[in-house]
């Protein structure tokens, strides 16, 4: 029962700091008189902009960024694990490999799909 009392009272007083911060950045900030349509413009290095700023991007540099994410998770993973192989057994071992055969069979399926293709 103590040690949820205290983890109690550390959610509650950490959660009265965040509130507490936030009012007071709120009660003392600063504000202009009058908005400025000035403030609306795009600032690019003080020229006028060419063209319009918001663009869209094809959804493949979304899936790319995906899979990079994916198997650089599993780079993290895997390098601490390869260091104690030795120490962890047969049982981590088959852990592991069941870890990269199922982020194999990922991998395969994208390129079924050809999501990696570039047209």
């Amino acid at each position: 029962m103590h040690a949820w009392l205290s983890a109690l009272s550390f959610l509650l007083v950490s959660t009265l700091i965040g509130v507490g911060i936030l009012a007071a950045s709120r009660a003392i900030r600063v504000r202009a008189k009058v908005d400025s349509p000035l403030k609306q413009n795009t600032y690019e290095c003080g020229e006028e902009p060419a063209q319009v700023a918001w663009m869209q991007f094809h959804a493949r540099y979304y899936v790319v960024a995906l899979f990079f994410v994916l198997f650089d998770i599993e780079a993290v993973f895997l390098f601490p694990w390869a260091t104690v192989l030795r120490e962890l057994g047969a049982g981590a071992f088959a852990a592991a490999v069941t870890f990269v055969l199922v982020l194999m069979l990922g991998w395969l399926y994208a390129l079924r799909k050809e999501a990696l293709q570039w047209q």
